[in-house]
């Protein structure tokens, strides 16, 4: 039988995954994350330290980790190639994390929740801001070669990184509000209210949102 979906062995691992990463964010927020061992993790998980760095190979992993690039890459990818890059990025931004946090106005998700404590990690400790901004560097390439495809070419590429790296800006930006505000605003219209305040248009907004003009 022909099969596409993940398979029992990747679904175990991702459990895992999940598993240890909740723990270690529930720890790191209740005792600091600089008074939180790798073992700590682990005896809490109820697992061995060497999984825990089978899946997280540092300890910032233990927070920074997430599958939001390829999240990112897939909606760029799938938004009309003739759209100038910057659109094409800032509509994929918002629109991934709208799927990531579901609609505006209803219930704060587990999702919203880790997000929200994750970014106040990382803005409360000097090492995972470090990380983080290391982080950026592969987010914008996962965001560049979907915008290229299989035929870059100098030019291109220049544009598509301007784009990203200015998209990566504004995101930054409105994440640090949103985590200001305790997470109250709605983070993708917070997004979108960004890019049309950086690029003067309605890059981060959908189609029908569009202002007439």
């Amino acid at each position: 039988m022909n099969d596409d979906g993940p398979s029992l062995r990747e679904r175990r691992r991702e459990e895992t995954r999940r598993l240890v990463q909740s723990w270690a964010m529930r720890l790191f927020v209740e005792r600091g994350y600089d008074a939180t061992t790798v073992n700590d993790v682990a005896r809490a998980s109820g697992v061995s330290p060497m999984t825990v760095y089978r899946h997280f190979p540092t300890k910032e992993d233990l927070v920074l980790h997430d599958r939001c690039d390829d999240l990112l890459a897939e909606r760029v990818a799938a938004r009309p190639a003739d759209e100038p890059p910057v659109r094409r990025i800032g509509r994929a931004l918002v629109d991934a994390t709208r799927s990531l946090l579901g609609p505006a106005g209803g219930a704060r998700s587990p999702e919203h929740d880790l997000l929200l404590a994750r970014l106040r990690l990382v803005v409360d400790t000097p090492a995972l801001r470090a990380r983080h901004l290391d982080s950026q560097y592969a987010t914008r390439k996962a965001l560049v070669d979907a915008v290229l495809g299989d035929a870059p070419d100098p030019e291109a590429e220049f544009r598509a990184q301007a784009a990203a790296g200015a998209c990566l800006a504004v995101l930054h930006v409105a994440l640090v509000r949103w985590a200001r505000e305790d997470g109250r605003p709605d983070l993708p219209d917070l997004i979108a209210a960004g890019l049309t305040a950086a690029f003067d248009d309605d890059s981060g907004r959908p189609p029908a949102s569009r202002p007439t003009r």
